[in-house]
């Protein structure tokens, strides 16, 4: 039990920011702590099916070329598990996971079983994500969506040619994007199917690729898949692997991607926008939205009592929530004419400041 559930950890495609602090003691293995959008925390029993993989990846610990304990869970045994948290309140929730022991329908027959007693047998109506693992079949992938309110592939590189650094065993193109835009097209034409959608992982810094290979890649997702936030895990070098040795990619660089996937996919930004270095890496002493506000000047100041809903988003210090909250009070009649009366809409004035008027009125000027 404790090492199905300690080998789930890295699996980041079901909440926003990861530590090791959201696993809980270790008097109950596989309860992990996702954290929603709205940053409630929810107990989930997040778990391997097995261990038992024949995919050779240089990041995993259990690449098949790594010689340990190889155990796996029947189908009665985990639902056992999970009944016994559920109904003792420690979690809330299924996150279910598996290496692949050959064929990957084989893998996915078991987490479906699991899925379809918990539903059928079980009567269990709570949140269900269950992985798909690459290679899946058509079929086998549309049932899993029958059963799960997410249901998610990990993509794991932004290229096929990162993959391959990464992998032997798996083609990109065809054991997992293809099997992603599987996903979306039954998710389109079903939309019962997976209320929570799917999601995705990319793991930083595990290859030569750059920030403008994970950028693009995201935005593709987001442009095809409707995925609106890929998941990117840093890459962490374990023991016992292929890729112990190599080093941890810098500690700002996942939220600096974070935070550039945002403008992509929520804040009207185009890719160009995005300011990398001369390699294609992101720049990490600053938010890229400041970044690029600064960058053009020629944009700024925007009056406040004035701008669309777009320029608003734009601005540092303005979030998409405070960007709706402002335009709805202007259609009320709300003229600011007060950075206070900014503050208590949840703008972050003290960034705002330098970029804005209010009612002509220039707050300070850009000294940069």
């Amino acid at each position: 039990m404790r090492i199905l559930g300690e080998a789930s950890q890295y699996d980041l495609c079901n909440y926003v920011g990861f530590n090791q602090e959201n696993f809980t003691s270790r008097n109950l293995p596989g309860i992990y702590h996702a954290r929603t959008q709205g940053g409630c925390q929810v107990p989930l029993f997040k778990v391997l099916m097995s261990n038992h993989c024949t995919s050779d990846c240089n990041y995993c610990i259990n690449h098949c070329h790594n010689h340990f304990e190889r155990i796996e869970f029947s189908p009665e045994e985990l639902i056992s598990v999970f009944l016994h948290y559920y109904q003792n309140h420690y979690a809330e929730g299924l996150f279910l996971s598996s290496g692949m022991p050959g064929d990957a329908d084989v893998a996915m027959e078991n987490m479906v079983e699991v899925a379809r007693k918990l539903r059928l047998e079980y009567e269990y109506k709570g949140y269900i994500h269950l992985k798909i693992i690459p290679g899946a079949s058509y079929d086998m992938i549309k049932r899993a969506m029958n059963l799960a309110d997410r249901v998610s592939v990990n993509l794991e590189s932004a290229t096929a040619a990162g993959f391959q650094e990464l992998t032997s065993t798996k083609d990109y193109h065809n054991d997992v994007l293809r099997r992603m835009k599987w996903i979306g097209r039954l998710k389109k034409r079903h939309h019962e199917l997976t209320p929570s959608g799917q999601s995705t992982q990319i793991i930083v810094g595990a290859n030569n690729e750059t920030d403008q290979d994970v950028l693009k890649r995201a935005e593709w997702l987001h442009k095809h898949l409707n995925i609106n936030l890929s998941y990117l895990s840093p890459f962490e070098p374990l023991k016992e692997t292929p890729l112990a040795d190599q080093t941890k990619p810098e500690e700002k660089r996942t939220p600096r991607l974070y935070q550039a996937q945002f403008l992509l996919n929520s804040y009207g930004f185009s890719l160009d926008e995005i300011i990398l270095d001369d390699e294609g890496f992101i720049l990490l002493n600053e938010d890229p939205k400041l970044l690029w506000a600064k960058s053009h000047p020629e944009e700024f100041p925007v009056e406040i009592n004035e701008a669309s809903f777009k320029e608003l988003m734009r601005i540092p210090g303005i979030g998409k929530k405070s960007a709706q909250r402002i335009t709805d009070a202007r259609r009320k009649g709300v003229k600011f004419t007060e950075l206070d009366e900014l503050k208590k809409l949840g703008v972050v004035a003290k960034r705002a400041e330098p970029f804005i008027q209010l009612n002509r009125a220039r707050q300070t000027t850009l000294s940069f």
